[in-house]
């Protein structure tokens, strides 16, 4: 399973461009799963249903099943938070893992900029980032720069970076 990540601030585009880039290698034939990092807490669940009942009444993992799907929930109580490799365990082996996110752990990863955020890019003191997304002309860094409407030219070079573009091209 290769990782490959997307990186980059928030409000630069990271989401968009995730979903808009899973159809299209999914299209090609490439197997996709995605982990996303979230810098704040986040609950799915709702106060009242019985999966928020058992985390609440103090169990560590509740499973919901069902004919559609199934979900693991862990409570992390006082342990702390797993790192992007022990994440990656926990998933079934895919052809690409997308990891949005995790953007200071160092799997390699594009970074997604738009001006209109005014963040400096994370690149220059990350040699993780082997290209950059953006929406504008970047002539003063040394990695790839793709369009962030390209979405095709962006898959492209994930595919051939991984070296899953012969699983592509063999779909």
């Amino acid at each position: 399973m290769e990782i490959f990540g997307i990186a980059g601030w928030s409000g630069s585009g990271k989401t968009t461009l995730l979903v808009k880039l899973i159809p299209e290698l999914t299209g090609r034939g490439i197997r996709v799963s995605t982990i996303k990092h979230a810098h704040h807490g986040f609950d799915f669940d709702k106060p009242g249903k019985d999966s928020w009942e058992h985390r609440n009444a103090g169990a560590t993992e509740v499973m919901i099943t069902s004919d559609n799907r199934w979900a693991l929930m862990r409570e992390l109580r006082d342990e702390p938070e797993p790192n992007l490799a022990e994440c990656a365990a926990h998933m079934s082996d895919v052809d690409l893992l997308l990891v949005e996110g995790f953007k200071h752990e160092s799997h390699n990863k594009l970074e997604v900029s738009r001006q209109a955020t005014g963040k400096a890019l994370l690149q220059p003191d990350d040699p993780h980032i082997v290209a950059v997304v953006c929406d504008a002309a970047l002539p003063h860094i040394n990695v790839p720069v793709l369009h962030i409407d390209d979405i095709t030219a962006v898959a492209d070079y994930i595919l051939d970076y991984t070296g899953l573009d012969a699983k592509a091209g063999a779909a």
